[in-house]
């Protein structure tokens, strides 16, 4: 995950739960509402990019034990 996807996961993060406090304390549930789906949002994008980074990891291991494998084959 990229310097930039990290600080911008954690500033919808930040910013929704900000929102959503002060939804609660002002007793807006409109704004406490768009506050708990922005805080959501950031985590549903935080979870996507360690989803790919894992599967952008996984092809590399594969393309490195392809590689491997190739390379025994050739010295038999």
């Amino acid at each position: 995950m990229s310097i930039e996807e990290k600080f911008d996961n954690a500033k919808d993060k930040v910013a929704g739960k900000a929102k959503e406090i002060e939804g609660k304390v002002t007793g807006d549930k409109q704004r406490e509402a768009q506050g708990k789906a922005q805080n959501l949002f950031g985590k549903a994008k935080e979870a996507v990019t360690d989803i790919k980074d894992a599967a952008q990891e996984a092809v590399k291991d594969t393309i490195q034990d392809y590689k491997q494998d190739s390379k025994k084959n050739i010295d038999k």
